[in-house]
């Protein structure tokens, strides 16, 4: 556990490797054939709330954020994995109450590259404040 600036605890719940096909990319072969994108979330909350009652209503529902993120991954076609990124993170965000931040990274492993590569990733961070 960490200590927030404001001294209360900030509990983490993560996801990691939640992979679909997507279209995204600045080329016509990318949006034509897509290609399978890798995300990983990390949501910030007060977890002790829901763990004093053992209520999943008061926590974030990880079947709930592994679906909004796939949605996104699979859905409208965009240029950026910034974009798509941002778009996760604004989401959940608007559809997990108790979640006080959320850092999302889209991994883009086949991404067009003229190199020997393991992976091209964008992290990005969003808050309430």
């Amino acid at each position: 556990m960490v200590e927030s600036t404001g001294g209360r605890p900030v509990d983490r719940i993560t996801l990691t490797g939640l992979t679909a096909r997507g279209f995204h990319g600045v080329f016509a072969e990318e949006k034509r054939d897509g290609q399978d994108f890798t995300t990983d979330v990390v949501v910030h909350l007060d977890a002790a709330p829901a763990a004093a009652g053992d209520d999943l209503a008061r926590t974030v529902n990880y079947a709930q954020v592994a679906e909004t993120v796939l949605g996104v991954v699979t859905g409208e076609s965009l240029d950026l994995i910034e974009t798509v990124a941002d778009r996760i993170a604004r989401a959940l965000l608007a559809e997990q109450p108790v979640a006080t931040a959320v850092e999302v990274t889209v991994h883009k492993p086949h991404a067009p590259i003229q190199a020997d590569f393991t992976d091209v990733a964008v992290t990005v961070f969003r808050s309430r404040t």
